[in-house]
């Protein structure tokens, strides 16, 4: 089970004047944001997980992940695609949330892609209702000490052509569901790293 470090002002100090390593990189770039809260009624914060749609062609198509997606053309840079796919797929505007910083850049393990993330927090009372576009089935705000919780680690397999990859996994919504791997699952062990907590 995950300590006492999974608290917004740890994680703020933690991300706090810290230079995250930049893959500048070659193949397309993506955003995504971690969104934190604190119920007032709960000892832990929350992060938000969305359930994409299931969508001919979407490389990520059924999966959970952070909102977020591709950098577009007219975004002035990849904070700026984050905080517009946030609203777009969530209806949350990140301009009244806290940033609280950004985690070093990953490169997708199937794709020719590098994906920038940013944690921000939003207050509990300004938590708005999500609205949810076509691209997203469902939206869950997580404890965040089941991340970290061992007894949810699965193992997710994968079939490209003949070949079977077998990634790390979290079961966060229980049978039947899907398991949350890959990028956001990575990026999830980031900010475990940061805090000194265990995703194995």
């Amino acid at each position: 089970m995950a300590g006492p470090a999974l608290t917004v002002p740890r994680i703020a100090q933690a991300l706090a004047g810290r230079e995250p390593v930049l893959r500048p990189g070659a193949g397309d770039r993506a955003a995504v944001a971690l969104l934190l809260h604190e119920p007032a009624d709960e000892a832990a914060p929350r992060l938000l997980v969305i359930e994409r749609a299931r969508r001919e062609g979407d490389p990520w198509s059924g999966d959970l992940a952070f909102p977020g997606g591709r950098v577009e053309p007219g975004d002035a840079d990849e904070r700026a695609a984050a905080e517009r796919e946030t609203a777009e797929e969530t209806a949350v505007d990140l301009a009244a949330a806290r940033f609280l910083g950004r985690l070093d850049d990953l490169s997708a393990t199937l794709l020719p892609m590098t994906v920038a993330a940013f944690v921000y927090f939003v207050e509990s009372v300004a938590v708005p209702a999500l609205s949810l576009s076509d691209e997203v089935t469902q939206a869950f705000w997580v404890p965040l000490p089941d991340f970290f919780d061992r007894r949810r680690r699965r193992e997710h397999r994968l079939r490209r052509g003949t070949t079977e990859h077998r990634f790390p996994a979290l079961d966060l919504l229980g049978p039947g569901r899907p398991l949350l791997w890959g990028l956001t699952y990575r990026f999830t062990l980031s900010l475990g790293e940061l805090v000194a907590e265990d995703l194995g």
